[in-house]
């Protein structure tokens, strides 16, 4: 699906045909047909329209034709079914710069492009250098508010993880570091992307724009340290939990083993009672009781001096 808008006496028009001075969008379900089209019509390399389609697609620049590709990476909620599978992954968007024209490509929708679309009617998309940077923004401040979904989802796991030894809050742990792994990939490759294009001046923007840029950088890196922040956090957790269970195992077999000892006294009366052999008291009326009263007796010793060992 391709979408074309214009600033139009400050409101957002969606316009039939790409223009000069338009913003095109191209969303899924993307057909073969429509990369053709649109290759066509605005004279980009329709490699520049199929990279977004590989989802482990890194984040890069490159020129051909003077037409410029930007690769970057930003979060999107994850879809799958499978249970195990991370809660957010990463996904590309390739923003494409003609001499008339910007273009962004997303193999999924995402949040970055939506709320960058709710606020176009404060672009200027004759102003292509800033409406890249200005993309940049949305999807660090995307990576940012995931960051602060997933630190209150992870707080509210330990708490539940604590307090009962189910495997459901474990897993849905495991779940929020896959996705941590997602963000420090992709935002490691942001910081590098941005840095690059700061260093190069790829986009020929002026002092204003450089500022930004330089801001941009900054707050990717806060995010990137967020990202590891929480990882050793919840690495650090996922240990303690480890060694948690292995106390509790512990501490369980421990009670099994005494438990056993105990029993073991009055089975083995009971057994060497069991022998058909003569045996003391056997023609007695208490041949019953005088056994287990005497296993009652050393188990009800044993039981003592065990705890009063304990407690020292």
């Amino acid at each position: 699906m391709i979408n074309s808008f214009r600033i139009e006496e400050h409101k957002t028009v969606a316009v039939d045909k790409p223009a000069a001075g338009t913003w095109v969008n191209v969303l899924p379900p993307l057909k073969q047909e429509e990369f053709s089209e649109l290759s066509d019509a605005l004279e980009i390399p329709i490699d520049f329209l199929k990279d977004s389609l590989d989802i482990d697609e890194r984040s890069r620049y490159e020129i051909e034709d003077e037409t410029k590709l930007i690769v970057i990476k930003t979060p999107t909620e994850n879809n799958s079914f499978n249970e195990s599978d991370a809660f957010y992954i990463t996904i590309p968007i390739c923003i494409i710069l003609t001499n008339k024209q910007i273009v962004t490509v997303n193999s999924f929708e995402n949040e970055a492009i939506k709320k960058f679309l709710n606020s176009f009617q404060n672009r200027r998309p004759d102003k292509m250098n800033m409406m890249v940077l200005k993309i940049f923004e949305k999807i660090t401040a995307n990576f940012q508010e995931h960051l602060k979904e997933i630190n209150m989802r992870r707080n509210t796991l330990e708490q539940r993880l604590y307090a009962s030894n189910r495997n459901e809050e474990l897993l849905q742990l495991m779940r929020i570091q896959k996705s941590l792994v997602y963000f420090l990939t992709a935002l490691r490759s942001n910081e590098l992307l941005m840095m690059k294009m700061a260093r190069t001046d790829f986009l020929k923007l002026s002092d204003t724009e450089k500022d930004f840029l330089d801001d941009l950088v900054i707050e990717t890196s806060q995010a990137l340290e967020t990202a590891q922040t929480y990882t050793n956090i919840l690495s650090s957790t996922m240990d303690a939990y480890a060694s948690i269970i292995s106390n509790n195992q512990n501490a369980v077999l421990k009670r099994l083993s005494t438990l056993t000892i105990f029993l073991s006294i009055p089975v083995f009366i009971a057994s060497v009672y069991g022998m058909n052999v003569p045996l003391p008291f056997q023609d007695s009326h208490f041949a019953f009781w005088i056994p287990l009263s005497f296993s009652l007796i050393i188990l009800a010793y044993v039981i003592f001096y065990y705890f009063k060992q304990a407690k020292k």
